[in-house]
Parts: structure tokens; C-alpha cells; sequence
């Protein structure tokens, strides 16, 4: 699965606490619409998402899905994030840049001790 699809799945502020109450419990649309205090229509549409993004796992119980977090996913994309806050700065030189002449003068600061 895309990356980016996934943040965005977890930026929304009501899927992070559908999948922080997931993480705990396992629970269907009702219960999740109780917990959360909306509608189990609402709750449906942030489930799609969720699982769009291949976050979530259902399982059937009786006549209810009850869902689940697909934990090793999210261990992955936690090693993502982990991966981007490890890249280093490194120092621009216009000459490698690419930048003209023009370019140099406007974006790129001159430092006397260099």
C-alpha cells in the first residue's frame, strides 16, 4: 500500500481514535458508533477508508464485522516515519544544484567561514 494513503487515512482525527480504540478492543460498526458518539453510517464511511488504506482487518462474528488493526502494517509504517526523521541535511552547493548564476545570488547564502 501506498504510504501517503495511509497518512492521510490517519490524519483525520476520528479514524485515529477509531483505530486507537481498534488497537484495544476489537469491536463493530455499533460499538464503535456508541464509543464514538456518531452515526454507524458515519463510522462506515471512516471504516472504508481505514481499510482502503489496508489499516484495518475484518472478521465476521454472527451478523457483525468486528475489525481489527492490521498491527504488522502499522509497524511498517512506523519504520517509514522512522526512516524520514533519519535523513540527514546536507549542506546545498549551487555548483551541484544546478543553479545559474542568478539562482546562486538570490537563494543561496554565502558563508564567510566556508
Amino acid at each position: 500500500m501506498e504510504v501517503t494513503k495511509q497518512l492521510k487515512a490517519i490524519a483525520d482525527n476520528t479514524r485515529f481514535n477509531i483505530l486507537t480504540l481498534l488497537l484495544q478492543h476489537n469491536y463493530c460498526v455499533r460499538a464503535l458508533s456508541k464509543k464514538l458518539n456518531l452515526s454507524e453510517s458515519a463510522i462506515s464511511q471512516h471504516l472504508k477508508v481505514l481499510k482502503e488504506a489496508g489499516l484495518l482487518t475484518g472478521e465476521k462474528k454472527g451478523y457483525y464485522m468486528h475489525y481489527d488493526v492490521n498491527r504488522e502494517l502499522l509497524h511498517k509504517l512506523s519504520a517509514k516515519i522512522k526512516e524520514l526523521a533519519a535523513i540527514e541535511r546536507e549542506v546545498c552547493k549551487p555548483e551541484k544544484a544546478g543553479c545559474d548564476s542568478a539562482g546562486q545570488k538570490k537563494c543561496h547564502v554565502q558563508r564567510s567561514d566556508e
